[in-house]
């Protein structure tokens, strides 16, 4: 019982890093045996000992409702959320400092009424803004704490029902689709319910397309979900 408890665990953990494999078992294109074969060398590895072939599958099938129900709950968030482009978006990066942080609050005092997004991190602060404030901004701060500086981007806004809070797996949903159309996410924060994804003015149509084809996608479902329970 502790075994099959332990393979259990381990395949869950397996499959939760891998977008594609969520993807094979959500939308049930997977193959159990398939995906038991691929995994087992990372199961074995992360158990610490063989494990028996036929427990694995048992294993990767128990994932699919858990992953299905999680599906649900992400498209019911997706199908009430809107997506919304700013276009001509700069992005500076700065070396955190106590200077560097004292600049960073007087620009978002100086710039409240404007498109101004602040993150840091343990040693950065990143700031993405409109274009045109570019140059402002950048005086606002010494050479020396520049980082990088980028313009000609664009941010794609996913505005979302508050229920993405307790709702895992809606941010990953958003990425996954953009990875798909090999899309390099240059920046990204996740703002209560907006998600913001920072990427190059050429990848705008391409992008906005994708998001609003899966929030098309999952309103359609939601709606048949409805009409079976109706029917019922």
């Amino acid at each position: 019982m502790v075994r099959a408890v332990s393979i259990t665990k381990a395949v869950k953990e397996v499959i939760d890093n891998d977008l594609s494999l969520q993807d094979a078992l959500g939308r049930r294109y997977g193959n159990y045996t398939a995906i038991a074969r691929l995994i087992k060398p990372k199961v074995e590895r992360d158990i610490g000992k063989r494990v028996n072939f036929d427990s694995l599958v048992t294993s990767v099938k128990r994932m699919k409702p858990r992953l299905q129900m999680a599906q649900g709950g992400i498209e019911d968030v997706m199908g009430r959320s809107v997506v919304n482009v700013r276009t001509d978006v700069a992005k500076l990066n700065l070396e955190k400092s106590k200077r560097s942080l004292e600049a960073a609050r007087t620009v978002m005092a100086t710039y409240q009424e404007e498109f101004l997004q602040v993150s840091e991190s343990n040693s950065a602060i990143t700031m993405i803004f409109d274009q045109k404030l570019l140059e402002e901004i950048h005086k606002k701060f010494n050479d020396d704490d520049v980082l990088d500086e980028q313009s000609d981007l664009a941010a794609i806004i996913v505005h979302s029902p508050t229920e993405i809070v307790r709702t895992p797996g809606v941010v990953l949903a958003i990425y996954a689709k953009i990875a798909e159309n090999h899309v390099n996410i240059e920046d990204t924060v996740s703002c209560f319910t907006d998600t913001i994804v920072v990427i190059r003015m050429d990848e705008v149509a391409r992008t906005f397309s994708t998001l609003t084809d899966l929030i098309s996608e999952c309103r359609a479902k939601i709606k048949k979900r409805q009409r079976g329970i109706i029917t019922k």
